[in-house]
């Protein structure tokens, strides 16, 4: 069977190319009379558009790419969620890429991609980078860049985050107002703006509140989780009078269990945990784990958009186009009192 393609039905209406082109496109140029013909026998015939040479007419791929540091992660796994949704509604694919939190893996996928693959890029940054010259190269190579969750501030473009700063300074006021005295702060990166601006709304409620700043409370973890859970045991073994601990990122949270558990400290009645995740498990944990949990499906969403209107639109992505959208605290048996 002959493809039906936009030159059959031309000849079959006896129309230009050009005029059943515009007709399909829905052009102000076209007549609605015309538009109803030109639809009419496409249905009929079993039309389908050629996306791929509609794509290199207007010199795009139709197709985003998001690099992120890890998957297994349910932040990220929501968040591509919401990413996959603008992409699918306006016509676009999504090439995911894995940096797994390495600087070095970071730095060849950016070159990779400032082949011309993607027409533009969302991205959430390696804990580990600390230079960035290959994501400014990219803005050279006039591919539009969002940052989400994780940032660069060195790249002047579009940032769609959270409140971190104030759900820092949340979580440390909900163990304070539960009765903590001596609480721990984990982290993973102080090279992220997340980490830093958690670590900030920490150390001001502690101010706050009147309570001193500990340094020797402040733990830096790292990727393994193995390491981390001996690193929090080395803490609390070395400070028995911790009473609360705040953990930034999910893993740390759950590092803390298994220490917790290990060391017969029972929560809440002896420590006090509250963390940043969205896993879907933190309810069922023991006991249930309170939460500060991240909007990221519209994290995801938001960010894709604000990349996919700039690409439609030819025009760069600009800081004012950022959006921060609010965490939410979600107090569980874990913070419990008495």
């Amino acid at each position: 069977m002959t493809p039906v393609n936009l030159k059959s039905l031309a000849e079959e209406l006896n129309m230009s190319i050009a005029t059943v082109s515009r007709a399909l496109r829905d052009s102000h140029e076209v007549s609605e009379a015309t538009k109803t013909r030109v639809r009419a026998l496409a249905a009929a015939r079993h039309y389908e558009p050629n996306a791929y040479a509609s794509s290199l007419r207007r010199n795009i791929s139709k197709t985003i790419g998001v690099v992120i540091p890890k998957v297994a992660n349910h932040f990220f796994a929501l968040a591509i969620n919401g990413i996959e949704e603008a992409a699918r509604l306006a016509g676009y694919h999504v090439l995911i890429y894995l940096t797994h939190d390495d600087y070095a893996r970071e730095v060849s996928i950016v070159q990779h991609l400032k082949g011309g693959r993607v027409d533009g890029l969302l991205m959430s940054v390696a804990s580990g980078t600390e230079d960035f010259a290959h994501i400014k190269s990219l803005r050279e190579a006039n591919i539009p860049i969002v940052f989400f969750d994780r940032v660069c501030a060195e790249v002047a473009t579009a940032k769609v985050t959270t409140n971190d700063y104030e759900s820092g300074y949340q979580a440390t006021e909900h163990l304070i107002q539960a009765g903590c005295r001596h609480i721990a702060h984990l982290l993973i990166s102080n090279n992220l703006s997340i980490g830093q601006f958690r670590l900030q709304g920490y150390l001001d409620a502690l101010a706050a509140h009147g309570l001193p700043h500990d340094p020797d409370l402040i733990l830096h973890g790292v990727m393994d989780n193995q390491q981390n859970v001996g690193l929090i045991r080395e803490l609390l073994l070395r400070r028995p009078d911790i009473d609360g601990v705040f953990a930034s990122v999910e893993r740390l949270a759950i590092s803390t269990y298994h220490v917790c558990n290990e060391l017969g400290r029972r929560i809440p009645q002896d420590i006090k945990v509250i963390g940043f995740s969205n896993l879907e498990a933190a309810a069922l944990l023991d006991p249930p784990l309170s939460t500060i949990t991240q909007p990221a499906y519209d994290i995801g969403r938001e960010a894709a958009k604000i990349l996919l209107r700039a690409v439609e639109k030819k025009k760069a992505v600009l800081p004012s186009q950022s959006v921060v959208l609010e965490s939410t605290l979600f107090a569980r048996q874990s913070t419990a009192q008495g």
